[in-house]
């Protein structure tokens, strides 16, 4: 009973802090500090490592599991605004390995701790608003 509550505490202060972490996160636009064909949002921490049914419901979705792997666990979205592929892995670096194996194909995915998802960009961006993240472009080499 004792550990419900202070879970339940926990949960509530972490909820009542968030508002004023996405507030007061500069969001200022340093551009230097990132990987080539990237763009930071000043909310990325918020999401942070998340699973497949939370990005979906922070974007709006009623989310259908697609794959369900040690590796990782896809839900597919359709949307009005779009179609999208939210993809959550156990530890960054096979999220890493994912983006990499994806680099063949191009394109532009909404990366946070341990997610990314796949979409047009015009989805991604309206996401982005909505999860944090950062817009990675596969199609640019990136600078090691």
């Amino acid at each position: 009973m004792v550990r419900k509550l202070s879970r339940g505490v926990a949960l509530a202060v972490g909820l009542g802090v968030l508002p004023l972490v996405a507030a007061c996160s500069g969001g200022g636009g340093d551009k230097g500090s990132g990987k080539a064909g990237e763009e930071s949002s000043p909310v990325a921490a918020v999401v942070a490592p998340a699973r497949v049914e939370v990005i979906a419901e922070l974007t709006g979705c009623e989310v259908k599991i697609r794959t369900e792997a040690e590796e990782l666990r896809e839900g597919v979205c359709q949307t009005s605004a779009g179609d999208y592929l939210i993809t959550t892995f156990p530890k960054d670096e096979l999220k890493e390995v994912w983006l990499e194996s994806a680099a063949i194909y191009g394109g532009k995915y909404l990366v946070g701790p341990r997610w990314a998802v796949s979409a047009k960009p015009n989805v991604l961006k309206q996401l982005k608003a909505k999860v944090g993240g950062t817009i990675r472009d596969l199609s640019q080499p990136s600078a090691s």
